[in-house]
C-alpha cells in the first residue's frame, strides 16, 4: 500500500465549459504536483503556469481519509466552504471570496454546474471523494478558458483513470452515528480498450441541520449511491474513442419553517438529488502528435426534488436542469517554443421548475463561443500565456474576455516568480432571467482579477515557501430586489414578489501564504494562511459569510514498519451571516487525527477522529455542524 506522504502544495448558469482529452487526464493524475491540466486545458509543467493553481493529489486524498470533498477543499489557500448541516446538506464554495455561483466545477473536465439552481452553481452537499484521485483548484479570473461563472476559479475533479494492468482499489468504513461508506474501482487495458469503473455507497445517521446547539433534536440522515467510468478506445495510433460517466443519487433529511410559528426548526422534509454526466469524445492526432483535436458532446442532468409528509401538498418543489454540449479542442506545437490552443463550443441549457405543485416555469437558452490562448517560450525559464474568448448568449447579448499570464525562473525552478491577469464573466441563470421572479433584461456579471506571486524552494524539494497577492474587481453583479406591491415605476412594475438585476459592486483582495516542508522522505508538513477582504463596494460592508482569516497545517508521517500518522489543525476566522453584517459567526479551530497501518502489501487499516476538541461552530447561522467523530475502515489495493 503506498504510504502517506504527501501533503497539499501551492503552485503559484448553464454555460459552455470543455473536456481535456483522456491522455491528460491521466497524465495530470500520474504525475503528482508536476502537470497541472486545469490552468490551459492540456497538460503543462507547473513552472510554466503563471495562475495560482493548488493540487491536492492521490496520495493525498488516501491520507487524509476525508468523506465529503469540502472537507479536503478547506485547507487549500484563498477557499472557504459553507454547509446547512451536516454531510449531503447544501454546501458552497467560496473562492478568494466570490460567490458560491461563480465557480466552474468540473468532473474529469467536464462542467458539472447546476442550470436549474437559482444562480446556476454547484452544490458540493453531495459530492463525496468516493473514487476522485486527484482536484485541481485555479484561482482567479478564468472565463476565457473555461466560460461563464470562472469569475473566483475553476475546481477540476479527477476520477481514477484506466490502468495498464488490471487493479482494484476499494475500501469499507463504520464510524459515528452509525455512518457506514464502501468504495470500489476496477481498472485495466485488454488490446486497444483501456478502462475504469468504479461505485460507492455512503449512508449516516447525520446530525440536525437546526443546530443541536439550539435545541436540534431530530438527526437528518443522508444516503448516497454514486458510480463512476471511463472507456478509452484506441483505433490506431493517431486516433482514439474516449467515454466517460459520472452519476450520483442522493438522499437528505432537511429541517424547515414549519406552521404555525414559521420559526426554523425540526422538520420531516427531505431532498432527493439524481446527477448524471455523459461524455463522447473522439481524439485525432496529427502532424506527428504536434496537432491534437478533440471533437466531443457532453451531457450533464440534474433533478431536485423537496417532500415534506406534514405539507399539503407534500411536494415542496421539483427542478430539472439540462446541459447538451458540442465543443471542438485543437493544441498546436509549433515548436518547442510556440504552443497554441483553440476551440468552439454550442451548447443549450434547459431547466424546469415548480413549487407546491404550482405551474412549471420552463426556458432553454443557447450560447455559443470561440477561444484561443497562445504560450511563447523566448527563452529557458521565462513562459508567457495571452488569450481571449468570445460568447454570444441569445439573451443577454454577448461578452468578450481577455487574460495573461507570465511564469519566470532564472534559476531551474528553484525560484519561480509568476503573475496573471484575468476577465471573468458569469451570464444570468436561467431562473434569474425566466422564473416567476425572472428579468429578461439582466446583463452579465463581469469581473477583473489580478495576483502576482513568487515561489522558492530551498535544499532541493525539501522547503517551499510561496507568497501570493490578489485581486478581484466585479461589477453587475445580480441581486435580488424586494419590490413593493404596487409599485408604478421602475423595475418593480407589475413584480410585487420581487425580481433580480444588476444593482452591486463588489472587490475581494488578499493575500495568500504558504509553506510545505520535507525534512526526511517519511515526514511532510504543510501550512497556509490567507486574508480575504471581500467587500460589498456600495456599502463598504464585509460580504456576507467571507472569513477574512484562514490558517491550517497537514502534517504526516510513515514509519518504516509499516504505520502512518497524520493530523490536520484548520482556522478559519470570524464572519457574518448577512450582508447588513448584523449577525456575527464566530470563527473556529477544527483538529483531525488520522492513522493507518499495513497489515500486507494489499490490505491497510486506517483510522480518524474528526473535529477532536468537539468544536461547536456555525457555517451558516442557526445550523448545525458534526460534532466529535471517530471512524475506522479496511482499504484494499492490487
Amino acid at each position: 500500500m503506498p504510504h502517506s506522504l504527501s501533503a497539499l502544495a501551492l503552485a503559484a448558469t448553464a454555460t459552455p465549459a470543455a473536456a481535456q482529452t483522456a491522455d491528460d487526464l491521466t497524465r495530470s493524475i500520474e504525475a503528482d504536483r508536476d502537470i497541472v491540466v486545469t490552468a490551459s486545458r492540456t497538460d503543462r509543467d507547473r513552472d510554466e503556469i503563471g495562475q495560482s493553481v493548488t493540487v491536492i493529489t492521490a496520495q493525498e486524498i488516501e491520507a487524509r481519509q476525508s468523506q465529503a470533498v469540502v472537507d479536503l477543499l478547506r485547507t487549500v489557500p484563498g477557499v472557504t466552504f459553507t454547509r446547512n448541516g451536516g454531510v449531503g446538506s447544501a454546501a458552497g464554495l467560496n473562492i478568494r471570496g466570490a460567490e458560491t455561483d461563480q465557480n466552474v466545477v468540473l468532473i474529469d473536465g467536464v462542467k458539472i454546474n447546476d442550470p436549474s439552481g437559482v444562480g446556476g452553481g454547484f452544490n458540493f452537499g453531495n459530492l463525496l471523494v468516493g473514487n476522485i484521485r486527484r482536484i485541481e483548484v485555479v484561482r482567479g479570473s478564468q472565463s476565457v478558458l473555461w466560460g461563464s461563472q470562472a469569475i473566483g476559479g475553476v475546481v477540476n475533479l479527477l476520477t481514477a483513470p484506466p490502468t495498464d494492468a488490471l487493479g482494484v482499489n476499494a475500501r469499507a468504513e463504520y464510524g459515528w452515528r452509525d455512518t457506514a461508506q464502501a468504495v470500489a474501482n476496477v481498472s485495466g487495458s485488454f488490446g486497444p480498450v483501456a478502462a475504469s469503473a468504479g461505485a460507492g455507497w455512503f449512508r449516516t445517521d447525520g446530525i440536525s441541520s437546526f443546530s443541536e446547539a439550539r435545541g436540534g433534536l431530530e438527526r437528518d440522515g443522508y444516503e448516497q449511491f454514486g458510480a463512476n467510468a471511463k472507456l478509452l478506445v484506441t483505433l490506431t495510433d493517431t486516433l482514439s474513442l474516449d467515454l466517460r460517466g459520472y452519476h450520483a443519487d442522493s438522499t437528505v433529511d432537511a429541517d424547515g419553517f414549519a406552521p404555525p410559528s414559521f420559526a426554523f426548526g425540526d422538520t420531516r422534509e427531505t431532498a432527493t438529488t439524481r446527477e448524471t454526466i455523459g461524455y463522447a469524445g473522439i481524439n485525432l492526432s496529427l502532424l506527428g502528435g504536434r496537432f491534437r483535436n478533440r471533437l466531443a458532446f457532453a451531457y450533464t442532468r440534474t433533478d431536485r426534488d423537496g417532500f415534506d409528509p406534514a405539507g399539503s401538498p407534500q411536494v415542496t418543489f421539483e427542478a430539472e436542469g439540462e446541459n447538451e454540449r458540442f465543443e471542438y479542442q485543437g493544441i498546436l506545437d509549433l515548436d518547442d517554443a510556440i504552443s497554441a490552443t483553440f476551440g468552439a463550443e454550442t451548447e443549450r441549457s434547459r431547466f424546469a421548475a415548480a413549487s407546491f405543485g404550482g405551474p412549471p416555469d420552463i426556458a432553454d437558452v443557447r450560447i455559443t463561443s470561440f477561444y484561443g490562448e497562445a504560450t511563447v517560450k523566448p527563452f529557458a525559464g521565462l513562459a508567457l500565456t495571452g488569450g481571449v474568448r468570445h460568447d454570444d448568449h441569445e439573451t443577454f447579448g454577448s461578452a468578450t474576455t481577455f487574460a495573461a499570464s507570465g511564469a519566470y525562473s532564472p534559476n531551474d525552478g528553484a525560484t519561480l516568480i509568476r503573475a496573471s491577469y484575468g476577465e471573468g464573466f458569469r451570464a444570468p441563470s436561467l431562473y434569474q432571467l425566466f422564473s416567476i421572479y425572472g428579468n429578461r433584461t439582466l446583463d452579465a456579471e463581469r469581473s477583473e482579477s489580478f495576483d502576482a506571486g513568487v515561489t522558492q524552494r530551498l535544499l532541493g524539494d525539501t522547503l517551499e515557501l510561496a507568497a501570493t497577492w490578489f485581486r478581484r474587481d466585479t461589477r453587475n453583479q445580480i441581486d435580488f430586489v424586494f419590490c413593493p406591491p404596487a409599485a408604478t415605476t421602475g423595475i418593480c412594475v407589475d413584480r410585487p414578489f420581487g425580481t433580480y438585476d444588476n444593482i452591486r459592486l463588489t472587490d475581494a483582495e488578499g493575500v495568500e501564504l504558504a509553506l510545505t516542508m520535507r525534512p526526511t522522505s517519511a515526514f511532510t508538513l504543510m501550512g497556509q494562511y490567507s486574508f480575504i477582504d471581500a467587500t460589498n463596494r456600495a456599502t463598504g460592508l464585509a460580504l456576507a459569510r467571507r472569513p477574512r482569516e484562514t490558517f491550517s497545517v497537514v502534517a504526516d508521517y510513515a514509519f518504516a514498519f509499516g504505520l502512518d500518522l497524520g493530523a490536520t489543525l484548520a482556522h478559519v476566522g470570524d464572519s457574518f451571516d448577512d450582508g447588513g453584517n448584523l449577525n456575527r459567526l464566530d470563527g473556529y479551530v477544527l483538529a483531525d487525527i488520522r492513522a493507518a497501518i499495513a497489515l500486507t502489501d494489499a490490505i491497510e487499516l486506517y483510522g480518524r477522529v474528526e473535529n477532536l476538541f468537539d468544536e461547536r461552530y456555525e457555517t451558516v447561522r442557526l445550523y448545525g455542524t458534526p460534532g466529535r467523530a471517530a471512524y475506522a475502515g479496511v482499504r484494499l489495493a492490487m
